[in-house]
């Protein structure tokens, strides 16, 4: 049972240490409402569609760890003075 717990608490801590890197290298997503195009599209006159007003028609959305690793360093910058 021990080497059962470990295993899961490596594999999460290996998952962690992947998704900062993830967050380090790439820190942009894909807009989740937009689906990364930038534009909202009609239901009813497919071809007209307005910008996406989550992401202001980029299509990018800034990753969660991103967002979390900036209000971490805020803190400690504003700790530090």
């Amino acid at each position: 049972m021990d080497s059962l717990a470990l295993l899961a608490s490596l594999a999460t801590l290996g998952y962690s240490a992947f998704y900062l890197l993830m967050c380090a290298a790439f820190p942009f997503g894909h807009c989740r409402r937009c689906h990364g195009t930038g534009k909202l599209f009609s239901k009813i006159f497919t071809k007209s569609f307005r910008l996406c007003p989550r992401c202001e028609g980029t299509g990018r959305r800034v990753r969660i760890g991103r967002r979390v690793y900036e209000y971490l360093r805020g803190e400690y910058k504003a700790g530090n003075r």
